[in-house]
Parts: C-alpha cells; structure tokens; sequence
C-alpha cells in the first residue's frame, strides 16, 4: 500500500511536470516543446525511473501509468494549440504610419448583425467608409423625408472605434431616386430647381455629421471611358458647372472636411487625362478637392502595376492626396471586353465564367496573394502621397463581385474568405511593409 501510495504521488506529480520524457520515448516531434513543460529535472527523473520499475504490473500501477500518458498528451496538445493562436498582425498596426487602411460596411456590419464581419473591421481597420447607406436612395428615398438610421449607426460604429468615417456619395449619376431630377408632375426640373435640390440635400446630409465624417467623396464617377464628361442628368439639367456647385455647397455644409473626386478606371490613359483636366479646371474655379479616389476594382493581371504607379504619380503632380478607395481584386473569367466598373452592366451568366463554385484553387489563392503584394509595394512606395486604401468590403461572401457583373457567381477578391479566415493574401499584404 506504501508502493502504491508513492506511484500515485508521483503520478500525480507526472500530470503537471513530466510530460517531456515520454514524448521523446515515443519520438514526437513536439518534444523540444514539451521539454518546456517540464523544468524541474529531479522530479521528472525520479518519475522515470518509477515508470521504467519492473514493480509497474498490478492495475493500480498501471492505471497511474495511463493515467500520466494521457496528461501528457493533453500538454502536448495544448501546447501546439496555443502556438497555433498567436494572434495575427492587425493590418492598422503593420500600416501605422504609412496610410489609413480600411474596409467598405455593408448594413449588416453596420448595425453588427454581421458580428464576425463587424469584429474584422474594429480589429483590422482605421477608417471605413459605407457601401450604400449615404447613397441618395438609401439616405433621401422621398421627396419630403429623409431616413438617417442606418447612416447614424454607422457614424456611431465609427467614432466609438476611432475611426477616420469617409462619407460615399453625395452627387452620383447612379442610386439617384428618379423624382430628384423630376418635379411634381413628372417632367424634368430646369437648372434653378436641381441645383436647389442638390444644395438642400447636401446642406443637409453634410450638415448633420459635420465634425464627424472626415472626409466626402463629393461627386462619384462624372466621366466617360474616353475621359469626357458623362451625360448624367446632373449635367443634362444643370450643366457643367454642376460639378462646382457640389463642391461649393459641400464646403458650405462642413468647412473642415476633406472633398474627394472618385472614380473607375482611371489606369485608362485617355480617362486619367480627362480626370487630370477635370480636377485643375475645378480647382482654378474655387473647388476645393483634396484628394482624388482611385477605386481599385483590379483583376488577376490587369491593370499592370506599372499602369497602377503612373496613375498615382500623375496625381501627385497635382498635389492632391491619392486614396485607394473601392480595392478588391477579381479572380474570376472576364465576361466580355467591358474593362470598366460601370455598376449599371450587367452579362448573361455561364458556368464558363464562374469556374470556382466549389472552392478556389490554391494555385489561384497564390496568385492573389502574389497580386495583392504587388500592389502595396507600388502603393507603398508613394506612401508619401497615398493616403488611405479601403477594401471594397469585408469578406468574400458579402463583396459586390458575386453580382456584379454577371449575377450569382463565386468570386474571392478580400483578403478574409466566406467563414471569415483570413486568406494568404492577408499574409501577403501584411508581410508587405517589411519588404
């Protein structure tokens, strides 16, 4: 009984110090590791030379005996798990000093019914900017009332996490209700009445997160592919100083906040001329634009990344800030010629160009990864002028490219997949600045 007593001690003793020596006798390779559960050497001997003790034959003895191998396995286990849950670099800390990094919210993030994706956000990201909430149809539905709810919420998401808020849009040719270029009967209102409108819905919108919204993407996607301006209704009606009346009265409404031009496609040379032509003739004429949104709705190979650094140095020639502010990268089959981010196309769906509906390939994974440190070595290397990158969402799941522009395909263009894991082009980006 004495015996027994002691190999139960000692057993005891095992559970907490001496799962090292049985892990080498088995030969794992978390032996180094379990070494290190096991400091005091006297006892760890002792306890060997009990188990190694031709006495181990009753099934007391041997139930001690298993006992202890069990608990071994167990710290070696979870030793292995704990290694495996380091955290991982948080993108706003590896870029702090470099630029303001962010993601696009969608409603469900807003209002964190989307807990994950909402937890990604405050753990990653800086800044953030609204998918749809502060669109005209989303913020202004009816003539006689605006709808605020989400738009708060979001401020609030933002501020409680102290965040840059970036305000997505305030005068688009697109999610513009059809009745804001209309009067009562129907027909199309002269110039004096839609500037009128457009001054009284930006007073008003502006006017309310005045402080808190930092920075106002004014005017969305005035041009045409070939750099001309886009016949919008905006300009059918008003003209082409339509363009400085939003500047105007945005400045009116929050004098502190930074205005912003945000455009596609502008890697397009002839388009980034008419963008370059645009912002100087405004800003001779009083628009004051401090910044100019590059979107950023990229694919696998184009545009090139050399198309990529021309366009922010011909920006910086302006001395404007340079946002990346729509970023995903598409992996998927072009579906026609169309090279432009026009959320108006729309293609004929064909299993031909949705090719990963069960899974992306890891070979394609890498080449994401691989696309996604490119660029940020480009936009890296002018981090002088390049001031902020946001994502175009959170995770693959939620992104606009499963619809858009051929509806209800896969596509995987963030850096965090559909259960919300982040992906090796989250490695990619963050090992970028180490680079």
């Amino acid at each position: 009984m004495i015996e027994s007593n002691r190999i139960f001690h000692n057993a005891r003793v095992g559970r907490a110090v001496l799962c090292a020596p049985l892990c080498e006798t088995g030969g794992s390779r978390h032996s180094q590791r379990a070494r290190e559960c096991a400091p005091d050497l006297r006892v760890r001997r002792q306890f060997e030379a009990v188990i190694k003790s031709p006495q181990w034959s009753s099934p007391i003895q041997l139930a001690a005996r298993v006992g202890c191998l069990r608990a071994c396995i167990a710290l070696v286990f979870a030793s292995v798990l704990s290694a495996r849950a380091e955290p991982q670099p948080t993108l706003k800390d590896v870029y702090k000093g470099c630029f303001l990094i962010g993601a696009a919210l969608n409603r469900a993030q807003i209002f964190e019914e989307d807990a994950k994706g909402a937890a990604i956000v405050k753990a990653q990201f800086n800044t953030i900017t609204p998918e749809n909430i502060l669109k005209w149809e989303a913020v202004h539905p009816r003539p006689d009332g605006y709808d605020f709810e989400a738009a708060d919420r979001y401020v609030a998401f933002g501020e409680s996490n102290g965040m840059f808020i970036v305000g997505h849009n305030l005068v688009w040719h697109s999610q513009t209700p059809r009745w804001v270029f209309q009067d009562a009967s129907g027909k199309p209102l002269d110039r004096e009445a839609l500037l009128a409108r457009m001054r009284e819905h930006i007073h008003t919108v502006v006017g309310r997160y005045k402080g808190k919204i930092r920075g106002w993407d004014v005017v969305n996607e005035a041009l045409n592919e070939n750099g001309t301006l886009r016949r919008s209704p905006w300009l059918q009606s008003i003209g082409e100083d339509y363009l400085l009346k939003a500047y105007e009265f945005a400045h009116e409404a929050d004098p502190d906040a930074e205005l912003y031009y945000n455009d596609y496609g502008l890697e397009n040379a002839a388009k980034r001329q008419g963008a370059l032509a645009l912002i100087r003739s405004l800003r001779s004429k009083g628009a004051r634009i401090a910044g100019v949104g590059l979107q950023g709705h990229y694919k696998l190979a184009r545009p090139t990344e050399e198309e990529v650094e021309q366009t922010i140095q011909a920006f910086e020639q302006l001395q404007v800030k340079v946002m990346i502010t729509e970023l995903d990268v598409s992996v998927l089959p072009t579906a026609s010629q169309y090279q432009g981010a026009d959320v108006n196309a729309n293609f004929e769906p064909s299993a031909k160009i949705n090719p990963y509906t069960n899974g992306l390939p890891d070979s394609v994974q890498q080449q994401l990864a691989k696309r996604y440190a490119s660029l940020f070595a480009v936009f890296l290397k002018h981090r002088d002028s390049v001031k902020r990158v946001t994502f175009w969402g959170v995770a693959d799941g939620g992104s606009w490219l499963n619809d858009w522009p051929v509806r209800k395909r896969t596509d995987y263009p963030l850096l965090f997949d559909r259960n919300y894991v982040a992906k090796p082009a989250f490695e990619a980006v963050a090992k970028s600045v180490k680079q």
